[in-house]
């Protein structure tokens, strides 16, 4: 499939259970195999067991788990799954968090983590030399200032690349790289993508990489092993798995998953994934699947073998139809849209002030917003977006131009504005672990935008938060939980319900499904074109992903550098860009409709 020869197993894992400690199981029975000089991809939702996975291939646990089983095996030595591994991270195998910006120590130069690293267990802290070496591995031109500066000097892929850098610097067999592009814009993300393949290939390196993003390890996956509910459920070679999926969970998956080449109606799964501890005797899919029978639910299915190279776990995996492509236009297109728009941005200009300079952030800003209409900001990070939206929500002071709501002219400052304004403006975070109070439970935090905006009284509430979880996707029982018990997608599908519940004329939504899984953004895109289309609402959404665009978006505004490029109808850009940044984000967007084999054939594009 790719361009280099895969060599002998490197890695061999077998029966992994982990549980916790209560004895619930979160994976079970899990066995995977790596060659040198191979990427397998570890995918599916939260809540999976992929990143635990991932985790007990480096002997470690998450506080209140423990690895209950499992034979592990990296270049033929045979391993203790404990902290036995400890000296062994780092030499052995390496791992990339998903959050280099966390990860990094904030106080420590590039140069001296890396030499951290290199001198670690013994062995002999190296010169600067060394630790520039391994920066210009994973293709830092300038290694040298890379590596004299703290991490919060370089940017957020320059981040990353230090985090492939401190993985690599011992020349480890096996490299785990946890959602390492998630967040990141799509040139930034294509960047790292490429050095991954280039370390694959020139080095050998054989790489696990986790993740929810199907388009983004169609770029660089050898091999693909689905996880639902903590077992492997499909696997094989990508791109069998990728254009022929035969779980009904697999299939499901690439249903959900937005397509800028080809725009098609997205598939959202019904339901929602078993937790831990809920999980049925039978196929745990089987309360979601559309092909379920008696048999599925009397005993867990084996992973059957179907050919030479894949496996399925599922007993009508013959019956799994293949992913419909209905054109995403046949969706229903905003409603009459007035004279008179929603919201008018008029020559906005925003700046970013200090003791010292003045940045202009965003400058002749002029766009429209009619009722019932999406329009999309995309851009590099950097590009202006976010400070954008937070001008417009008032949140940003406006250096000029103006926003108008309905023809009056908004505040510059959201404490300005009346209790109406701000309720008919609601504004979604791309981070809600930052943006949801980690005192308030779900229930408290969407009611109150209810209660404070809306004048919703108490005896209301109860019923208003069910019906807004079920909007989301969310069990009712999560109500009484607190942002830190939730998983990242929980917490995000709760920060779109609090918004909601102010019940607001104009949704801005800032990289909403940068971070969910893909059957979970399906489920809120198709809510908010929902919301679009029956209440008229006007959305204004930043995203760096380009099949949201073409799933959601009416028009596109292309932003660099804090100005707008690029304008118009989602399937003229999309089509035929007018410039060269245009067409630059587009080539640079991962999609499953191009997998390596494919690259020199690629599907058409028919928008």
């Amino acid at each position: 499939m790719n361009d280099h020869s895969i060599g002998s197993e490197v890695l061999v894992l077998r029966g992994l259970s982990v549980c916790l400690s209560t004895g619930d199981p979160v994976v079970e029975d899990v066995d995977l195999t790596l060659h040198a000089g191979e990427i397998l991809g570890v995918v599916g939702e939260s809540g999976s067991g992929k990143t635990t996975t991932a985790l007990s291939l480096l002997g470690y646990s998450t506080p209140g788990t423990f690895i209950a089983a499992g034979q592990l095996r990296i270049e033929g030595k045979a391993l203790h799954m404990d902290e036995s591994m400890r000296p062994m991270r780092g030499s052995i195998i390496s791992y990339v968090p998903q959050d280099p910006a966390q990860a990094l120590n904030p106080s420590l130069k590039v140069a001296a983590a890396l030499k951290d690293v290199l001198g670690a267990h013994g062995t002999p802290r190296p010169g600067n030399n060394a630790a520039e070496d391994a920066l210009r591995r994973v293709g830092f031109g300038q290694a040298k200032t890379v590596a004299s500066r703290f991490p919060h000097q370089i940017s957020g892929g320059q981040q990353q690349r230090v985090s492939i850098a401190l993985a690599l610097c011992r020349e480890p067999a096996v490299v785990i790289l946890d959602e390492p592009t998630t967040g990141l814009d799509v040139v930034t993300q294509a960047q790292i993508l490429a050095e991954l393949r280039r370390l694959r290939t020139e080095q050998g390196v054989a790489m696990v990489y986790v993740t929810h993003d199907l388009a983004a390890v169609s770029e660089v996956a050898d091999r693909i092993a689905v996880m639902y509910a903590g077992r492997v459920v499909e696997e094989g070679p990508a791109e069998q798995v990728l254009r022929n999926p035969r779980h009904p969970y697999t299939r499901g998956l690439l249903a959900s998953i937005p397509d800028h080449v080809r725009p098609r109606v997205l598939e959202p799964m019904p339901g929602i994934a078993v937790g831990v501890g809920e999980r049925p005797s039978g196929c745990p899919f089987a309360p979601r699947c559309p092909q379920r029978t008696d048999d599925c639910v009397a005993e867990m299915p084996t992973l059957e073998p179907i050919g030479d190279t894949r496996r399925v776990r599922c007993i009508h995996h013959r019956k799994t139809p293949p992913v419909r492509t209905f054109s995403v236009e046949t969706l229903p297109r905003p409603s009459e849209i007035g004279e008179q728009p929603l919201l008018m941005i008029g020559d906005l200009k925003a700046e970013h002030r200090s003791h010292r300079e003045v940045t202009v952030a965003a400058e002749q800003i002029s766009f429209d917003v009619n009722k019932g209409e999406c329009v999309a900001l995309v851009g590099e990070s950097g590009s202006g977006k976010t400070t954008i939206l937070r001008t417009i929500a008032g949140l940003h002071p406006i250096a000029g131009g103006r926003v108008l709501l309905d023809g009056h002219a908004l505040p510059s400052l959201v404490n300005h504005r009346s209790r109406e304004q701000r309720r008919r403006i609601q504004l979604i975070f791309q981070n809600p672990a930052a943006a949801l109070n980690p005192r308030q439970t779900v229930a408290e935090a969407i009611a109150r935008p209810a209660q404070v905006l809306r004048k919703l009284d108490r005896r209301s509430l109860p019923a208003e938060v069910a019906r807004l979880l079920e909007c989301v996707r969310l069990p009712v029982r999560l109500a009484n939980r607190y942002p830190h018990e939730l998983s990242g997608g929980e917490r995000q599908r709760v920060a779109v319900a609090r918004a909601l519940a102010a019940q607001p004329d104009i949704l801005l939504c800032d990289e909403i499904t940068s971070a969910l899984d893909v059957s979970v953004q399906a489920a809120v895109l198709q809510l908010l074109l929902d919301l679009r289309d029956d209440f008229g609402l006007g959305l204004l959404f930043i995203t760096h992903d380009l099949g949201v665009v073409a799933t959601i978006a009416d028009t596109v505004l292309v932003l660099d550098r804090g100005s707008i490029v690029d304008r118009g109808p989602t399937r003229d850009v999309l089509r035929a860009p007018t410039s060269d940044y245009t067409r630059r984000l587009l080539a640079a967007a991962p999609t499953v409709s191009r997998t390596p084999s494919s690259a020199n054939d690629p599907f058409p594009v028919s928008l």
